[in-house]
């Protein structure tokens, strides 16, 4: 052991002070423990200087003082459940600790938190002495955790250029985007497709909405070539029948079944209030702030495809957005709570004209349909020459059309396709709810 005495004055003390420092041979989590006592014979004060940090390989020092001490995590730190060690002046003193307002408690030092979210966050520690003398004044430390690593996106060339000069090349790096909750649906959630006012139409055999559908339009041809689980039957043909794995909630009689003498109360009601929670949902994703230009990754500030997006919240400002030079892949980057809004004033549009004009959307790293939303001001286009895979809630304020008539590839949706007000067109269409 080495040891060394010095002596001083000061730091708020009366009388003369000596320290007597015993230090070991370092070792992984040593600590030092220094030694204050007085000459007026006041108690024994012992209390830890420094600690070494066995996850950041550092060591830390704070100053002596005349109560009790904690040696607290640095700011901003990347670790969600430090440890915070304290000391206080007096011999057998006990400890309370707070943190984030939750309420003293009575701990024990060193203290480790349980994991922590990304944020800021307030420790706090007093201490009682054995004649039951409370601490009116805790000591408290606010720090953020930040676990989140930054990510790099290109701004020149633009993805997929061709031709360019040689190193060209520029890119910017900031944190990635802090995760959404996700947009309450309400009653909407169960529905495949909803028509607003206007209903909804299907072509083709192929047609299948694993969910209900529904519409608060009164008039009898407003849904046409569907049938569901009840056993009504909308106006279907040799040429025109969509299955329905749920049930056709609606204010208007089916052609056959038992919604063809008058309509269902209970159906209607149903449909309403699906219709208000349509605009409710669409006002929320409408209302988000901070939403993102894609051009500042480079290209043109109305087009997704091609692109690699981290969860987040991208506004359009030319007003619309196409999926049309390539597919759009959205990575979560293995959060499986990453949430992505795209908001538009205008339309949405997927996919080209032509044979191979199908674009789809692509989840990865354990990106999730049910937390994709299209907030669309006008009308949504998916993939006019068929084929392709959608994903996300769509809730378009006048309408949504898939595929072509006579169009015999089928085109997915992997979320819901939501009409305001004018009806939902579909040919040979495949809608899968996600699960809650």
């Amino acid at each position: 052991l080495i040891e060394r005495t010095s002596y001083w004055s000061g730091l708020g003390m009366r009388d003369l002070k000596f320290r007597r420092q015993i230090a070991g041979i370092a070792t992984v989590g040593q600590t030092t423990t220094f030694m204050i006592w007085n000459c007026d014979g006041s108690p024994l004060r012992v209390e830890l200087l420094e600690v070494y940090d066995t996850r950041n390989r550092s060591h830390r020092h704070r100053a002596a003082g005349d109560d009790y001490r904690q040696l607290p995590p640095p700011d901003p730190d990347n670790n969600t459940a430090p440890t915070f060690t304290f000391s206080a002046n007096e011999l057998g003193s006990t400890f309370e600790c707070d943190l984030d307002g939750a309420g003293f408690l009575p701990c024990v030092t060193p203290f480790t938190t349980g994991a922590l979210a990304d944020g800021s966050h307030t420790f706090s520690v007093r201490a009682s002495d054995p004649a039951g003398n409370t601490d009116a004044s805790p000591a408290s430390y606010t720090w953020v955790i930040d676990s989140t690593a930054p990510w790099v996106s290109f701004t020149s060339p633009a993805t997929g250029q061709t031709g360019v000069a040689a190193n060209p090349w520029t890119f910017t790096t900031e944190a990635a985007p802090t995760n959404l909750p996700t947009v309450n649906l309400r009653s909407i959630a169960s529905f495949g497709t909803f028509g607003g006012f206007a209903g909804m139409t299907n072509s083709g055999l192929l047609t299948r909405i694993n969910g209900d559908i529904g519409t608060t339009a009164i008039a009898t041809s407003s849904i046409t070539g569907f049938h569901d689980t009840s056993g009504d039957i909308y106006t279907e043909t040799g040429a025109n029948q969509g299955e329905v794995d749920g049930r056709i909630y609606t204010c208007t009689i089916s052609t056959s079944g038992p919604t063809s003498v008058d309509p269902n109360p209970t159906s209607c009601g149903i449909a309403t209030q699906a219709a208000i929670d349509a605009q409710a949902a669409y006002d929320e994703l409408e209302a988000i702030p901070g939403g993102i230009d894609v051009a500042i990754y480079g290209g043109d500030n109305g087009e997704l495809g091609g692109r690699t997006l981290l969860p987040g919240v991208y506004k359009s400002v030319p007003g619309s957005y196409g999926i049309t030079t390539d597919n759009l892949t959205l990575d979560a980057a293995g959060d499986a709570n990453a949430v992505w809004v795209f908001q538009m004033t205008s339309s949405l549009t997927v996919g080209i004209a032509g044979a191979g004009g199908a674009r789809s959307v692509i989840l990865l790293n354990g990106a999730r349909a049910k937390n994709v939303y299209w907030q669309v001001g006008s009308a949504a286009t998916i993939n006019s020459a068929g084929g392709g895979t959608m994903v996300g809630t769509i809730v378009a304020g006048t309408g949504a059309t898939f595929s072509t008539a006579a169009v015999a590839a089928v085109t997915t949706l992997e979320g819901r396709a939501i009409s305001l007000d004018p009806s939902i067109t579909m040919n040979n269409t495949v809608i899968n709810v996600p699960a809650p």
